[in-house]
């Protein structure tokens, strides 16, 4: 006796210590995930935080650099060491801008033209610049730069080029003096226009070939072929010039009315005449965006509008978008940067203002300035201010990393260019470095919940049927089997799942929509056709089929069912449509089709969705106490009684949990809405239409996106909304099984 005593008090040692030892592991398992979900949250709040960083303009170094002339044009080389200076008397200088060199920053100078009556300038991207002179001819110059690296060391020289091959043009065969200037290069289009002193207005353009004898070396040239014209049909009174880098349309304002001019190879053609006028000023002032499909238009009421040219009726016209307010004070200079949409602008009081035109909201403002300097310039950066003031030039470092992004971007409807009114758009990358990033999150979260939904519909019904059948009315040897059968389909990766979705399904459902369709009419049908048979059937014939199953009178049923919808629907779209059911969809109806659509998701997905909520509500109603059956069918309650009122209730915090999964699987899915949809965010409840979900957007384009971009950025708060969305789900779904389960549990 005291032998076994002693083993059984070893014997429970032992359990006492692998109980503590699983409760241990179990709970560090537990903390763990938790710590892992709460890291997981604060990185992708880390990641994307610095997105809504706000603008920052700090003093950087002065450097005193005199000129006995006018300034008209500065501008920055990439590297921020060097600037140059035009001067109103056609002098072009370098300067310096490294602390070392604040002694003698003045590196060389050079006489572009001999007492000038006009001046233009290109886009700042492209830098190009020209005077117009008092004989009819143009000078036309682009401050080049190089960088070396000596000794590790970097070094940047400076030298003046001419980008049309040679630095004159005659623009006006008549030899009048060119009082109004404009010009714009790029690639191998390059156009001058200008207005004459007796109120012509005369153009020039060029198309460059390359010289294939250069071709290759770094001094390559081109060849460019010019041509003269005048453009007519416009008023005397032109006050501004703005042409296109393109050289196809130029802009002409006389007061508050812009002619748009569009250039072909004969000649010029006024398209368009718009009038700009603002109710509470005159137009000042116009400028070209960055992109040139934008003009900025200044206002003598301080305020800044944005116009582009949009396509409605097959008709291209001129429309204002947005305006931008200021204060009280007249705006003395805008300032666009290279590459992005964003301008700076200078007031007469000394504020600085910081827009982004997708955000008519004011994203920096500051009384910088005293007063306003007599030139202000950005780097092609856009992480330099330069202010000259005087003989002063005072850089400032810019911190402005993402004004593209902000809560109207991502949320709300937004007029970009080109468009014909403001919509959400996911577009996030383009071939043009100008490109207005459109990083709206709108169509990518409406495309993740059409692609749940539709999931669920075709999910939640198969599954709960299933399971309610699985764990009630199945015999447990049959049980046994399916049960099983349906967890192992979890297993299966979906990387199959969508390549199956958008290369096998996709085109079946396509040749044979009419009886998918028909065959989701009579699917429902058939099934309650096929009980009120059996019910009415004589009780010998029912009982000679075992209890639990019953299953194997509907499975063939729902076999010739389906393939008797498919083999019909070739019939059907010959007597209803004429053979084609697309083109009836489209011509008739107006619905879109996309062969890879929402119905090819919702059925690939809805089957891998199935199996996680067939398990779980299978379990819940399989765990359902006997007793409470026995109960309720011994006090008279049919099976389907006991069902309905009995079982379903008290396993409902189970199924709830079930769907609520099954959900949470949806909406995180990658790969079958991936390959089995189109992927494009539209925003379209059209069951025939694709869409974009947050992960396959993510799964698309995080590869190719630059880390700590913008875009970069704006994918890991996708990725977070997309976390959000999951906790959201789950803890609703924890919250109402907790109150189904209080609810019920005294039954």
């Amino acid at each position: 006796m005291a032998s076994a005593s002693a083993f059984l008090l070893g014997e429970n040692r032992g359990r006492r210590l692998r109980d503590r030892l699983v409760r241990f592991g179990v709970t560090a398992g537990g903390i763990s995930v938790l710590i892992t979900l709460v890291l997981i949250f604060f990185y992708l709040l880390y990641v994307t935080l610095p997105i809504f960083s706000s603008v920052t303009v700090k003093p950087r170094n002065v450097t005193i650099a005199s000129f006995p002339d006018t300034v008209v044009a500065v501008g920055i080389e990439e590297n921020n060491d060097l600037a140059f200076r035009f001067s109103k008397q056609g002098e072009l200088a370098f300067v310096s801008l490294k602390p070392e060199d604040s002694l003698a920053p003045i590196i060389s100078q050079h006489s572009i033209a001999n007492n000038p009556v006009s001046f233009a300038q290109s886009l700042p991207r492209d830098a190009i610049f020209a005077y117009g002179q008092s004989d009819g001819y143009v000078n036309v110059v682009k401050p080049l730069f190089q960088v070396s690296f000596p000794d590790n060391k970097r070094i940047s020289t400076a030298s003046v080029s001419y980008p049309l091959g040679q630095s004159r043009f005659l623009l006006d065969p008549q030899g009048q003096a060119i009082v109004e200037l404009a010009i714009s290069s790029r690639d191998s289009d390059a156009i001058i226009v200008g207005k004459t002193a007796d109120n012509r207005i005369v153009a020039m353009t060029f198309k460059g070939q390359d010289d294939a004898l250069n071709s290759g070396s770094l001094n390559a040239t081109s060849i460019w072929q010019s041509h003269s014209f005048e453009i007519t049909d416009v008023p005397q009174n032109i006050n501004e010039i703005i042409v296109t880098p393109d050289g196809r349309t130029v802009y002409l304002r006389s007061g508050n009315y812009i002619y748009v001019v569009q250039v072909n190879q004969s000649g010029a053609k006024v398209r368009d005449v718009v009038n700009v006028s603002d109710k509470n000023g005159n137009i000042e002032k116009i400028e070209l965006l960055s992109g040139a499909n934008s003009l900025l238009l200044t206002t003598s009421d301080h305020s800044v509008s944005q116009w582009f040219e949009v396509v409605r009726e097959g008709k291209r016209s001129l429309v204002k978008a947005r305006n931008f307010e200021f204060s009280i004070s007249p705006i003395k200079e805008l300032v666009s940067e290279y590459y992005r949409k964003g301008f700076f602008a200078v007031q007469q009081d000394g504020v600085l203002s910081a827009y982004y035109t997708s955000d008519r909201n004011v994203l920096y403002k500051e009384h910088l300035f005293e007063q306003a300097p007599d030139k202000l310039v950005i780097s092609p950066r856009a992480d330099r201010l330069l202010a000259i003031s005087g003989d002063q030039w005072q850089t400032y470092t810019v911190k402005n990393a993402h004004p593209e992004i902000g809560f109207a971007s991502l949320w709300q409807q937004v007029w970009y260019e080109g468009y014909q009114e403001p919509d959400y758009v996911w577009q996030s990358t383009s071939a043009s470095d100008e490109f207005e990033p459109k990083l709206s999150l709108v169509p990518i979260v409406f495309g993740t919940l059409k692609a749940a939904l539709y999931a669920m519909f075709f999910a939640i019904p198969l599954a709960l049927a299933g399971a309610i059948y699985t764990a009630y009315f199945m015999s447990s040897r049959m049980r046994n089997v399916v049960k099983p059968t349906v967890e192992i389909m979890e297993a299966l990766p979906t990387v199959i799942l969508g390549f199956l979705a958008g290369l096998w399904l996709a085109p079946i459902v396509e040749m044979y929509l009419s009886g998918i369709v028909m065959s989701l009419i009579l699917f429902p049908v058939t099934i309650l056709l096929v009980g009120w048979g059996w019910a009415v059937l004589p009780g010998k014939w029912r009982h000679r089929i075992p209890n639990g199953f019953h299953i194997a009178i509907l499975m063939p049923v729902i076999v010739l069912l389906g393939y008797g919808c498919i083999a019909a629907s070739p019939y059907i779209d010959q007597w209803l449509f004429d053979g084609d059911v697309r083109g009836f969809l489209t011509n008739e109806l107006g619905i879109g089709y996309d062969q890879r659509n929402a119905l090819v998701v919702g059925i690939a997905m809805g089957f891998a969705v199935i199996p996680t909520i067939f398990s779980i509500a299978e379990d819940a109603i399989f765990s359902v106490p006997g007793h409470l059956t026995s109960g309720s069918l011994a006090l008279g309650a049919t099976h389907w009684q006991t069902l309905t009122k009995v079982v379903l209730l008290t396993a409902s915090p189970g199924i709830f949990s079930a769907v609520m999964m099954g959900l949470g699987r949806a909406v995180g899915e990658t790969m079958i809405v991936l390959m089995a949809t189109g992927n494009t965010p539209i925003m379209d409840w059209n069951i025939l239409q694709g869409m974009r979900t947050l992960a396959a957007t993510i799964a698309i384009e995080m590869p190719e996106s630059e880390v700590g971009s913008s875009h970069y950025r704006v994918l890991f708060l996708a990725a977070f909304v997309l976390f959000i969305f999951t906790f959201i789900f789950n803890t609703i779904g924890e919250l109402v099984r907790q109150r189904l389960r209080e609810k019920y549990s005294s039954l």
